[in-house]
């Protein structure tokens, strides 16, 4: 326990904003290899290793989390980068969101590292980019780590399962009108064409509803229009929030969405898609046998970036990630990583 404790300490005491991640890649690079790991990979500021005994005939499961962080605000009292510990509390930025969960995954992974007669492999993936779903992060690396069965996402949840979470699309929409004198009878004013289209945004209901989360939100954020007040406008621009659920595929609401509406419609990513895991999965169910219980996480993460069923799971609270003063509980680490070897443990020994 203590060692991971110091190696989330000196995590902490490393800026690694995201995207200058590269001495916290350092540092859990070096601590992988001075534990045992005889072959540690990296690429960019991403880090990952495999089991000893891996077996290329048996499926591998994805131990993943994130070691950059947001910028501290203002609002700090503390040292964003002094590790202290007081009531039991470790403090410093990325200390909850996620350094808890990237030193409990590498507790968890190191415990099986040199483990036979497994039945999955254990691929432990430590990533960058996190925070702005950089290119340069758990996407870039995907390719070179092989077919994956599933997938344990850790981010603060306090240990509960949190078995799907929303897409995002954020959608860029283009009414197209004509331009005219607003005395006269002229033009097309671009502005009532996308009157109609925003009602349509804020009326539909896509048909399947989500368990977990509901239906599809769409939200217009932003309008823009007219140069002048006696021109009419021949265009008017304005931005969608969407919120994607399990139920749907970000292409398939994509493609409701221009069925329906006049304007021009140009999603800025497509890449933030929904995740889902059975509810019946081993994994899940090993966690549930446990006391946790199952919910629809409303935070994004890596998941969103992820073709695999995964578990977004780890220790300490959302609630404080991104806040002033950051801190995890020192049970909650200790917790986290029996967590994960007992779930593990169910999923991966043999019978």
């Amino acid at each position: 326990m203590d060692k991971y404790i110091e190696l989330l300490q000196r995590l902490i005491a490393t800026p690694s904003y995201s995207r200058e991640e590269n001495l916290t890649a350092d540092i859990l690079a070096s601590f992988l290899s001075g534990n045992g790991v005889r072959e540690v990979h990296r690429e960019h500021n991403n880090v990952w290793a495999y089991n000893l005994h891996f077996d290329p005939a048996k499926p591998t499961i994805l131990l993943n989390s994130h070691h950059d962080t947001v910028k501290p605000g203002s609002a700090w009292t503390r040292d964003p980068f002094s590790p202290d510990i007081a009531d039991g509390k470790l403090y410093g930025l990325g200390s909850n969101d996620a350094g808890a969960s990237v030193v409990s995954l590498t507790a968890a992974f190191l415990h099986f590292y040199g483990a036979e007669r497994l039945k999955y492999n254990l691929c432990l993936a430590l990533t960058a980019e996190e925070e702005v779903s950089g290119q340069n992060g758990i996407e870039s690396i995907l390719p070179q780590l092989g077919e994956l069965s599933f997938g344990v996402v850790g981010e603060p949840t306090g240990m509960h399962l949190a078995i799907a979470e929303r897409g995002l699309m954020v959608l860029d929409c283009v009414a197209h009108g004509k331009a005219g004198h607003a005395a006269r009878e002229e033009g097309e004013n671009a502005i009532y064409k996308a009157m109609n289209d925003i009602e349509w945004f804020r009326t539909f209901r896509f048909p399947k509803e989500s368990e977990l989360f509901g239906g599809v939100k769409m939200s217009v954020t932003i309008v823009n229009a007219g140069t002048q007040h006696n021109v009419v406008p021949a265009e008017c621009r304005f931005t969608v929030d969407v919120r994607v659920t399990d139920r749907y595929t970000n292409d398939e609401v994509l493609a409701v969405v221009r069925e329906h509406v006049e304007s021009e419609v140009f999603p800025r990513s497509t890449r933030l898609k929904p995740s889902y895991i059975d509810p019946s999965h081993p994994i899940v169910a090993a966690g549930v046998a446990m006391g946790r219980r199952t919910y629809g996480s409303p935070t994004t993460s890596d998941q969103a970036l992820l073709s695999i069923p995964s578990l977004k799971m780890g220790p300490g609270d959302s609630a404080r990630s991104h806040g002033a003063d950051e801190f995890v509980c020192l049970n909650e680490i200790e917790g986290g990583i029996a967590q994960y070897i007992a779930m593990l443990e169910t999923v991966c020994r043999e019978s």
